[in-house]
């Protein structure tokens, strides 16, 4: 299968602009960042990730492969958080996701540890991915 779809959405997400990632969603959909309680509707959708990414300079998805089943897309990736000093922090991902007749986001998951991230051990903290 093609990484099209999966494409499309992380490349909203990579545009680091929460407003435009939320009009993926349908006005009742949810997100789910690990094991954070979801967000439900675009406007707490798009706040919880503007406060997300104050605590970001940029972020980056490579697609290690992606399924489309029907309304559900899997995808495996590799992410690249760009930090606020300017350090880059690589890890794994999977999001998952179904839509709704209109092709919009009803329910959208995120699984990631982001610990690497935050870590303040080191100066620079990378994962080889």
């Amino acid at each position: 299968m093609s990484d099209d779809v999966a494409r499309r959405v992380f490349d909203v997400v990579d545009a680091f602009d929460p407003d435009a990632f939320a009009k993926l969603f349908a006005e009742d959909g949810t997100l789910r960042f690990g094991n954070a309680a979801p967000n439900k509707g675009r406007e707490a959708i798009a706040t919880g990730l503007k406060g997300f990414f104050s605590t970001l300079a940029g972020l980056r998805h490579r697609i290690v492969r992606s399924w489309q089943v029907d309304a559900e897309v899997v995808a495996e990736t590799e992410v690249t958080y760009t930090r606020l000093d300017g350090t880059e922090v690589g890890v794994v991902a999977v999001s998952i996701w179904t839509t709704g007749d209109d092709g919009l986001i009803t329910d959208y998951r995120i699984f990631v540890d982001l610990a690497p991230l935050y870590s303040t051990q080191g100066s620079v903290v990378t994962t080889e991915i």
